[in-house]
């Protein structure tokens, strides 16, 4: 017996044409079926790679272009990303020739101690001259913000200088008259006798965020026209925090390096606007600078253009913050019994000061100024800054338990 599926007609009469035109069609069939599923496991194949960014035309210029929703843009006050590296180069080449150098020179003169002025002790010392005197030289950087030569710079760039002399990009060597300057901030305003200047062009830091380009240039360690980049790391750092305790001003801090002689120098923006002043760096810190915001800048260079100075108000206290480290250590260091741990703890009362006369104490807790609750020091600074020097603050406290208010009359904070 043989099996139904696989028998075969066995008569010797069978055509054999027959059977191999049954095999070549079977042949034929196969063929077609393996390159369809060639070409199926082909187009399957690429479809799970990744697709690879085509070779740029070597024949095209076009600039590629990005999709931007019109409504977005046009609430967001930030600039799209740069889409090339050549926009620094760009923002150099335009904002470049408004960037100045700064030479200060100053005189400074060494007295002999009072003792080595004894005249029982000015025999064994007769050839040493009372007094000697040495010039001191420094460098820094400033920027041009009018056509007739009204430049920005850092006040200890020029303070106490006998002369300063200002160098142009394209090589003039002018003499710059200092009009005014500002140690509590940090800004000073030159003048220099010329015409159709190049100019910067100034920003708005208070719609500065962090993440954002910051381009310094300036003349860092004496070499002229150098150019750094990086981001604003942070903004709103307090006087306290950048480790300067005596300026009033908050600052912009950048890993764009900044380095001695870049002091004075603008901090720019991905549009090349000026968004800061670059003005300090922390010893043995790496790649943290601080730039004074554009904004407190030309507030103050206002100022000293107009008057030549710049009046602060001020209380004459000093604050801290509470928690309890700080409470611990104010308690083992002095002879207040501080119960809380938290507010804004006044530890001094300046003599004769308006806060003195007012009657704040050591140990008292601020609680709002100018009616608004404050957190920080630096928000306690922020109210007394802008009031009007004379005119009533009032202060909200808590004392032995109790809250109570008490009115100040700032008056004008003195450098002496």
């Amino acid at each position: 017996m043989t099996d139904s599926l696989d028998s075969k007609p066995s008569s010797a009469s069978s055509p054999t044409p027959n059977r191999w035109a049954q095999r070549a069609g079977q042949s034929l069939f196969l063929m077609l079926v393996g390159a369809g599923l060639a070409t199926a496991g082909i187009g399957a194949l690429q479809a799970t790679q990744p697709r690879l960014a085509s070779r740029p035309s070597t024949t095209t210029t076009a600039e590629p272009t990005v999709a931007v929703n019109p409504t977005t843009a046009a609430d967001n006050p930030i600039a799209p990303p740069p889409t090339t590296s050549s926009f620094v180069a760009q923002i150099v080449q335009n904002v470049g020739p408004a960037v100045v150098r700064i030479d200060a020179s100053r005189t400074v003169v060494t007295r002999l101690p009072e003792v080595f002025q004894n005249p029982a002790l000015r025999q064994f010392f007769s050839n040493v001259p009372e007094s000697q005197e040495r010039v001191e030289q420094g460098v820094g950087s400033g920027f041009i913000v009018s056509e007739d030569g009204q430049i920005l710079t850092n006040a200890h760039v020029v303070e106490g200088s006998d002369t300063v002399q200002v160098t142009l990009k394209d090589g003039r060597i002018l003499e710059g008259q200092v009009v005014g300057t500002d140690p509590f901030t940090d800004v000073a305003v030159i003048d220099i006798e010329a015409d159709n200047l190049p100019t910067v062009t100034l920003s708005d830091s208070e719609q500065l965020q962090p993440g954002e380009w910051a381009i310094a240039i300036g003349n860092p360690l004496g070499l002229d026209n150098t150019v750094t980049v990086g981001i604003v790391s942070a903004t709103g750092r307090s006087s306290g925090q950048v480790g300067v305790s005596d300026k009033r001003v908050d600052f912009i801090q950048t890993d764009a390096a900044i380095n001695p002689g870049n002091s004075g120098g603008p901090l720019l923006n991905e549009r090349g606007e000026v968004i800061g002043m670059n003005t300090a760096i922390i010893q043995n810190a790496q790649g943290i600078g601080f730039a004074i915001p554009i904004n407190s800048v030309k507030r103050i260079s206002d100022q000293l253009a107009a008057t030549g100075r710049v009046e602060h108000p001020y209380l004459g206290i000093r604050m801290v913050v509470l928690n309890a480290q700080t409470k611990t250590m104010i308690n083992q260091e002095s002879n207040l019994n501080i119960q809380e741990e938290e507010g804004i703890l006044i530890i001094e009362v300046m003599p004769n000061s308006p806060a003195a006369r007012a009657g704040l104490k050591p140990g008292d807790i601020l609680l709002s100024a100018n009616g608004e609750s404050v957190a920080e020091s630096a928000d306690v600074q922020q109210k007394v800054e802008s009031t009007v020097i004379g005119e009533e603050l009032p202060l909200q406290i808590r004392r032995d338990g109790q809250v109570r208010t008490v009115t100040v009359r700032p008056e004008a904070l003195s450098a002496e």
